[in-house]
């Protein structure tokens, strides 16, 4: 007689519930991992897209977000023109977006509303300025910083959920600021020919690890 080794049923279902039980615990961790990684990426990308159009200005039409004039869509040298002139943008929104940004607190986000421009690019991304956003310089020469005209807020997957704004972990201020699941909205402050970080959160997520 021959004997034969193998599992029985039973041990065959037991071994499948520990894998789906182990499964179902680890899932939640690697999608938030991996999504936090993609909104990482894509607000450098953003940043890095936004500075060089600016750049790129600067070489065709000699401003830059210091020599800013004009709150108007029709103004020649106003921060709306300069991106719709160099910048793919595939839809512009003025005041109201058409759907609620969150944030830190969960409560609804004061930085957005009759007040702003948001330009949505071809890759998804979004970025929000106040129409006011004029002469946005640090160079003491040219005037003074307005911290309320020169900032505004990159969404990087524009319309798609969470709409949340990007918090420090607990709490935290400062260099003690961690970012272990970022979002997909991100405080930006901007002047002269650069676009950079405006929270402790914003600054993490770019800055860190």
């Amino acid at each position: 007689m021959t004997k034969r080794f193998g599992f029985t049923l039973a041990e065959v279902l037991i071994t499948l519930g520990i894998i789906g039980v182990v499964a179902a615990m680890t899932m939640p961790s690697l999608m938030n991992s991996t999504q936090g990684a993609q909104y990482k990426a894509a607000y450098k990308k953003a940043l890095s897209a936004i500075s060089q159009a600016v750049t790129l200005n600067v070489a065709l039409d000699d401003y830059n977000f210091a020599d800013t004039v004009g709150t108007n869509t029709t103004d020649a040298q106003s921060m709306y023109t300069m991106f719709k002139n160099r910048m793919n943008i595939v839809k512009t929104a003025s005041g109201a977006l058409g759907y609620t940004i969150y944030g830190e607190n969960g409560s609804a986000y004061d930085k957005i509303g009759a007040s702003n421009y948001t330009l949505f690019f071809n890759d998804g991304i979004a970025f929000s300025f106040p129409t006011t956003a004029v002469s946005c310089t640090k160079d003491s020469t040219k005037g003074t910083f307005n911290k309320t005209n020169c900032r505004g807020f990159i969404d990087v997957n524009g319309e798609k959920a969470p709409n949340k704004v990007v918090a420090c972990q607990g709490g935290t201020t400062g260099a003690a600021c961690e970012v272990t699941s970022p979002t997909d909205v991100y405080p930006v402050e901007f002047y002269d020919q650069t676009i950079v970080p405006a929270t402790d959160a914003a600054k993490a997520v770019l800055y860190g690890k």
